[in-house]
């Protein structure tokens, strides 16, 4: 048993992928798997709880009741107090469960079919709840009972781990199951413990706030092999190495950025340089050699870093430059898009220059036409990436890989979708899953603090796909890393790059 984390590229994968590994391990294993997870369960379940008087355990109607029923039964046997609502008939159950109730039932575990709302009542905080209602086949509306039955596991005062994946979730997306005339509801969980791989819906939207501190069995023995054949649906984008500068470097080394963006109040009423400014503040403190700076229409301004060199369009070299575009364009950036596109060397397209893109086939084709050696990132918010991809962005997030991965296959580029579990996708390579970062993020401005790092990495030699997973993982942890009573407002995280 291991405990996931941001530092390493765990592989996740999707319902077709889990069910080929678990395939492959039932065929190879001699004892039946769902044994083994029901170990892993009661071993966590007295490492989280080790003083617990009482354990509650809500067991579904298919095998993920099964491993909550096999859980019962290690605790029981230590001496814990158990009792087990089963959610269903025993009849019912797929045979493996079936089994698993009728050892429970032999070895005097209290099971019943309804809510002990009196036991739940007194839990105190040493007791735990486990949830085992629903596992990887979760994909349908909740029953009536079953939200009730998570409104209850959720207002207990105990410890709660939900086994494989946090019921109301789904393993594939990180949304909220629907519910039939209701709001959906989900477990809220302190610790989840999945079996065999790691879910992708675990790391993304909801999923994020419900699983908690999340753990991985395998229930793989020392010799298995897994089969050649499953590859994983994308991985954990994990921690970056530590970019350093050599004695004998100069600023040269280290690439020019050129921020384009920031319109004008003249045309939209209002002013938008500072999302450009915060761009290539972000670009200047996260180390690259020299930063440029234009603002579209001349737009006056007047808290540019004294660090920045602002330009004119007539002295912008983009042909050797890494370039961020977009970042408070507004429409102007209609007009430089094509030979931003033609002429720049290496590319980021952030905000205004993605609704450009979204709206012009021509821009879309001089995107697709740029070479292998202009590498380009796009890093569209799911309604952006809804207007490129002309759809909704409830289908984007029901769907975050695909919808990554359609864009880079289409676009010839590398994208990051960003929201909770920022998906990094491009053309020949395994999508990357993001785990750093929190809702600090959720202010104003520090997409442009995004777009500016990434394309101080760019200059500073790395891929694109490179630069976008570095990017990202870092614009998150330092979230993680921000202090507690300190507000995180945009100026102050591009400052404290490094």
């Amino acid at each position: 048993m291991q405990r996931l984390s941001a530092t390493a590229c765990w592989p996740v994968f999707n319902n077709e992928g889990m069910r080929m590994l678990e395939g492959s391990l039932q065929r190879s294993s001699p004892s039946p798997l769902m044994d083994k997870a029901g170990l892993a369960a009661a071993q966590l379940a007295l490492s989280i709880a080790p003083h617990a008087q009482r354990i509650w355990i809500a067991a579904g109607p298919g095998n993920n009741g099964g491993d909550g029923l096999a859980a019962a039964c290690h605790l029981h046997q230590w001496g814990k107090s158990v009792i087990v609502s089963l959610l269903g008939e025993p009849e019912a159950l797929p045979a493996d469960a079936r089994s698993a109730w009728q050892r429970a039932k032999q070895t005097g575990i209290h099971i019943t079919q309804h809510m002990p709302w009196n036991d739940l009542q007194s839990m105190t905080e040493e007791d735990l709840c486990i949830d085992a209602l629903l596992g990887l086949g979760a994909s349908r509306p909740l029953s009536q009972a079953m939200r009730s039955w998570i409104q209850a596991i959720n207002n207990a005062q105990a410890h709660i781990l939900a086994l494989d994946i946090p019921t109301g979730l789904n393993p594939e997306s990180g949304q909220l199951l629907g519910c039939v005339d209701a709001e959906p509801q989900a477990i809220h969980a302190e610790h989840t413990l999945t079996f065999i791989a790691a879910k992708p819906g675990m790391f993304m939207g909801h999923g994020r706030d419900l699983c908690g501190h999340i753990w991985l069995d395998t229930l793989a023995g020392p010799t298995h092999r897994p089969p050649t054949d499953t590859t994983p649906q994308a991985c954990l984008n994990p921690r970056p190495s530590t970019l350093t500068k050599s004695h004998a470097s100069h600023k040269g080394s280290h690439g020019d950025v050129v921020v384009i963006g920031g319109e004008s109040m003249a045309r939209r009423g209002m002013g938008m340089t500072g999302a450009a400014v915060l761009a290539a503040t972000a670009s200047l403190h996260a180390g690259a050699g020299r930063v440029m700076l234009h603002l579209l229409d001349d737009a006056p301004c007047t808290d540019i870093p004294s660090d920045v060199m602002r330009r004119d369009w007539s002295s912008l070299s983009l042909y050797t430059s890494s370039v961020v575009c977009g970042c408070g364009g507004g429409q102007a950036v209609i007009a430089v898009m094509p030979e931003v596109l033609q002429g720049s060397a290496r590319l980021v397209l952030d905000a205004d220059a993605l609704n450009a893109l979204a709206q012009d086939a021509h821009l879309q084709s001089l995107l697709q036409q740029r070479s292998a050696n202009q590498p380009t990132v796009i890093t569209p918010h799911p309604l952006e990436a809804a207007r490129l991809l002309k759809t909704t962005s409830s289908d984007i997030q029901n769907n975050r890989l695909k919808a990554a991965q359609d864009l880079a296959d289409w676009l010839h580029c590398t994208v990051v979708l960003k929201g909770s579990g920022t998906v990094i996708a491009a053309p020949g390579q395994t999508p990357r899953i993001n785990t750093t970062g929190n809702g600090k993020l959720a202010t104003g401005g520090t997409g442009d603090v995004l777009a500016g790092l990434m394309g101080a990495r760019l200059a500073q030699g790395m891929s694109a796909f490179e630069a976008a997973c570095s990017a990202v993982h870092q614009h998150g942890a330092l979230a993680d890393e921000w202090p507690e009573h300190t507000a995180l407002t945009a100026s102050r995280l591009a400052s404290s790059l490094r």
